[in-house]
């Protein structure tokens, strides 16, 4: 009877391993235009590009954007339609959308706008207020009136958070505009309370005495926990009405999201988001020394606050990787973790080897696949052909 058992466990398990070993990742790219005027790219540049990438991996979906030249996504849009590819927008939501209209800039519990993070032309990272109602109307009118038109299947949404440590602790405690003000008093947040607790605390208001993946970081002060709560829900409840308004377009919705990890400090409650998604997309980065890296942002967190204690000693490896996949498994939509193939050096140095066990990480966890991060342009070719199996 034993060894009949062994036998069944043993052929169950090769055909767990067997499924694993063929399933094959569907991948999506992102093509990165630079800002609003004069694209990087030519129309031809990027289906040349698109065609040689997908000779080497099955490409599913291409993120593209976020240029006004509609002639661009329309001949890229005819070529990728013929291959059976999705093309979505690349729009961003509560940042970079300065040069094309109005907005009500995001502002800490003190009334001062957070400090840009400068890191190329056309990212500034200026963040403008979640709960100003025409900083929402606004995003959908851009996309009404600048690419309705050009034949996208649907929209990845960008910069759908507040501000990070980026600007220090100010980034985070926002945004506490009079209007936001309003909204966490109906989350029963009283935001005069939460700057007096920092003022009176420091550092310590931030103090954690515990983490999991399946929960985050556990605040010892229960004010802390009650304004991030509810600045999830304020940030991610609007970042849902800007998805369904753009759904009842008819569009597929990507989202961009930080890793689960660091999601709550910036206001992005994947509970909520995953509902309003047909994918999400967690920068997963492990290799990148700049805004959404998750070491990155962790090192940042941990100097704006030395004094806050509790938080562990994070190592970037697969370990961690794993754990934050972990995280994600139970919400509803689509998963595609997003791994940087780009490289820069000092920004992202990443190589063919770190590229390929990140895949096979996300592979394990039975991840529909992931997202090229962040320009498929500029991504070393023996980072795409390590991928190809």
């Amino acid at each position: 009877m034993k060894r009949l058992l062994y036998l069944i466990l043993g052929l169950l398990a090769f055909a767990a391993c067997q499924k694993q070993a063929t399933e094959e990742p569907a991948y999506i790219v992102q093509v990165s235009l630079g800002g609003w005027h004069s694209p990087d790219y030519s129309a031809d540049a990027i289906i040349a590009r698109i065609d040689s990438v997908h000779q080497m991996i099955p490409v599913k979906k291409v993120i593209i954007g976020w240029s006004l030249d509609k002639d661009i996504y329309r001949q890229v849009g005819d070529y990728l339609h013929e291959k059976g590819i999705r093309m979505l927008l690349w729009l961003p939501v509560f940042a970079e959308t300065e040069e094309v209209c109005d907005n009500t800039p995001a502002v800490d519990l003190w009334g001062n706008i957070p400090a840009n993070y400068d890191l190329a032309a056309g990212e500034g990272f200026r963040f403008n207020c979640p709960s100003d109602p025409m900083n929402a109307a606004h995003v959908v009118t851009i996309y009404d009136d600048h690419f309705s038109d050009c034949g996208f299947d649907g929209v990845f949404l960008d910069r759908i958070r507040t501000q990070s440590f980026v600007s220090g602790v100010g980034g985070v405690l926002n945004c506490g505009c009079p209007l936001c003000t309003e909204r966490f008093a109906a989350e029963g947040v009283d935001l005069e309370a939460v700057r007096k607790a920092w003022e009176e605390k420091g550092d310590d208001f931030l103090s954690v005495s515990g983490y999991t993946p399946e929960t985050g970081f556990t605040f010892t002060d229960p004010l802390a926990t009650r304004f991030f709560e509810a600045k999830g829900h304020i940030v991610s409840g609007a970042v849902a009405a800007i998805a369904d308004s753009l759904r009842s377009r008819g569009l597929e919705i990507g989202m961009d999201l930080y890793a689960p990890f660091m999601a709550p400090f910036v206001g992005q409650d994947y509970a909520i988001l995953s509902q309003h998604a047909d994918f999400i997309k967690p920068m997963l980065y492990r290799m990148t020394f700049a805004p959404a890296g998750m070491g990155f942002e962790y090192d940042l967190l941990r100097k704006a606050v030395p004094g806050a204690t509790g938080y562990p000693d994070f190592r970037m490896d697969l370990d961690f990787l794993s754990s934050q996949l972990k995280a994600m498994e139970p919400y509803p939509c689509a998963k595609y973790p997003g791994i940087e193939i780009n490289y820069r050096e000092g920004v992202a140095p990443t190589s063919p080897a770190y590229v390929r066990e990140s895949l096979d990480e996300v592979m394990r966890h039975h991840f529909d696949g992931a997202v090229l991060s962040w320009n498929i342009m500029e991504a070393p070719d023996s980072h795409i052909q390590a991928l190809s199996r």
